[in-house]
């Protein structure tokens, strides 16, 4: 298929896959793909849902629904359309991914980090998965366990600045303060709002 220059082309180019093949469930995952870039939510969603229709095991799909329940505050919807996808495919780590990210969201930490040691299990460099778990460990208080994921986040993306702000509130509670001093260093220099408490904490130990 020819490349398409902008998203407008884009979309009019799945439109017509679609209609030359309306049993396709790729492109219909497609041009909801395009749709979702213009924010054309409504219409995005009838197409991936065509696109299960044609292709039940298009776990992309069920995490691009997730994802639309997201964006409406619908966590419950997110939940079980992801659950859903990673029921299509049993290696499907966004999926994991999202799951783990909506339990932590509600408040059920065991479930999110079960979740999430899974998506990390199946792709051991998802920055996203890794610095959720990271933070699901440090509210659970596993702080070695927080150190050592962080540690594995930054190994993937060493500027991926939420990573070095977890860190540095693990090592705060450890006591290791010129570890903490170091990554919120780092965090700020990235541009992340560091919780003013724990600047105020760290400026203690400078």
């Amino acid at each position: 298929m020819a490349q398409a220059n902008n998203i407008d082309e884009y979309i009019e180019m799945y439109r017509a896959a679609v209609a030359s093949n309306p049993e396709c469930g790729t492109s219909h995952y497609n041009l909801a793909i395009g749709l979702m870039g213009k924010r054309e939510f409504e219409e995005a969603e009838k197409e991936l849902h065509l696109a299960i229709e044609c292709s039940p095991n298009l776990a992309e799909a069920y995490a691009q629904l997730g994802g639309i329940c997201l964006q409406r505050g619908d966590l419950e919807g997110c939940l079980d359309y992801n659950k859903r996808a990673v029921n299509s495919r049993a290696a499907f780590s966004e999926g994991y991914g999202n799951i783990g990210f909506v339990q932590l969201q509600m408040g059920n930490i065991d479930e999110a980090i079960y979740a999430l040691e899974k998506a990390v299990r199946w792709n051991p460099k998802f920055i996203q998965a890794l610095t959720t778990l990271a933070n699901a460990y440090l509210i659970q208080g596993m702080l070695d366990d927080s150190i050592k994921t962080g540690k594995q986040a930054i190994e993937v993306s060493p500027d991926f600045p939420v990573a070095h702000n977890n860190l540095a509130i693990a090592y705060l509670e450890k006591g290791d303060y010129e570890s903490a001093l170091r990554h919120c260093d780092k965090a700020l220099e990235l541009g992340y709002e560091v919780a003013p408490e724990i600047l105020k904490e760290l400026e203690k130990h400078r």
